[in-house]
């Protein structure tokens, strides 16, 4: 189900597919992505971020508790870098930055949280933007795009049913339009910037072929 982009004696970075959990404490899901990269390289793995369940892309898990250490504070420093491709209800201005409080995680307080974007597609009613989320809140891109009036198609929390179900049934777009398309950070025992990325997976390319979304 996962995909290795990358994997040292420090930690591994993965392609995360929608609908799997990253770890059981965010899920009561029997197989999650943590499960699924522990029983592939038969070790233990230590999740270091999240993304959403609905979200795909680019996942890393630490191999040990040190290195897990490491990464966290990277983190939470804003030290990584992360773009997100978010397709999203009608014409959203061309580029722009959303500094709205949100919480941390589910019944916490509103902290500070800020997402810079660019729009990289515009249709009649649609647009595809790359979200760049410059704190790591509780979904922080659905909910900086939902502020701004343009909420992510297939959104089930922030969105619109009707809509969803539309271009469910017209365009097969069965899932949350978000996807992890890169993270960067200097490697932090190298020194040396890195940068990994997750193509576009198909349940997500084939409805913005059919939409007739262009990347």
């Amino acid at each position: 189900m996962l995909s290795i982009l990358h994997h040292d004696e420090r930690f591994v970075v993965v392609d995360k597919p929608s609908g799997l959990a990253v770890h059981p404490g965010w899920a009561d899901d029997e197989r999650t992505a943590m499960h699924e990269v522990r029983d592939t390289l038969g070790q233990k793995v230590f999740p270091v971020h999240r993304l959403d369940r609905a979200t795909s892309g680019v996942l890393v898990f630490a191999l040990a508790p040190e290195s897990a250490r490491v990464f966290c504070e990277m983190f939470e420093e804003g030290r990584v870098e992360k773009h997100y491709l978010a397709l999203v209800r009608g014409v959203a201005p061309e580029a722009g930055t959303i500094d709205h409080p949100i919480p941390r995680r589910e019944g916490g307080p509103r902290v500070p949280a800020s997402t810079s974007f660019r729009r990289v597609w515009r249709g009649e009613h649609l647009s595809l933007v790359d979200a760049e989320p410059h704190s790591g809140r509780l979904h922080q891109v659905r909910r900086h795009m939902k502020h701004i009036s343009h909420p992510l198609i297939g959104d089930a929390n922030y969105g619109k049913g009707a809509l969803n179900r539309a271009y469910r049934e017209r365009f097969g777009l069965a899932r949350l339009a978000l996807h992890a398309r890169s993270l960067g950070f200097v490697h932090p025992w190298e020194g040396k910037p890195i940068t990994f990325e997750a193509a576009l997976p198909e349940d997500l390319r084939a409805p913005f072929e059919r939409i007739g979304v262009v990347i």
